[in-house]
């Protein structure tokens, strides 16, 4: 059992180590952002998905450390949680210390990147809701209406009230 405790505190690290490293980069995505720097966007981007991949594999390994925990404890893995576990280890002070500590790191730094996560996302929903804005301006200077005898560029188009190429326009 010590060993199972110490492959999930140390999974536990790891993890964490990579969600910090997450949240670094959702810190800068968020200058980026601001910027409108697409290129260093797609940068972020593909380092993140490094990253996730590299915490899928953790959260198998965390997975697998429970399910053997779970299966020395005779407890249903699925009803396992961590603070369940930090309890049952009373009896061993040390390996509930190091318990607490690497579970409420964890907590705190996917926290911080959950609200970074949340400012990036507000920041590209008002960056698109801009580019839709930029949109309709332009589509509404291109069809704006031509008056009196001006086109939109403000230049005559010939026809004076309602004569065009010398002729007299009936529909008027």
């Amino acid at each position: 059992m010590a060993s199972l405790l110490e492959n999930l505190i140390d999974v536990l690290g790891h993890e964490n180590t990579e969600y910090e490293a997450l949240q670094e980069l959702a810190d800068k995505k968020t200058t980026f952002i601001i910027k409108g720097d697409i290129k260093n966007l797609d940068k972020i981007t593909e380092e993140e998905q490094v990253i996730v991949g590299r915490i899928n594999k953790l959260e198998k390994t965390r997975r697998d450390v429970l399910v053997s925990i779970a299966d020395v404890v005779n407890r249903d893995v699925e009803t396992l949680k961590l603070k369940n576990l930090i309890q049952m280890l009373e009896k061993r002070p040390d390996q509930q210390a190091q318990l607490v500590e690497v579970q409420e790191k964890l907590s705190v730094t996917i926290q911080r990147m959950k609200e970074a996560n949340v400012k990036n996302q507000m920041l590209l929903e008002d960056a698109l809701e801009m580019v839709g804005f930029n949109l309709n301006m332009l589509r509404a200077l291109k069809s704006a209406p031509q008056t009196a005898d001006y086109t939109k560029n403000a230049y005559n188009t010939g026809n004076v009230l309602g004569i065009i190429h010398g002729g007299f326009d009936a529909k008027q």
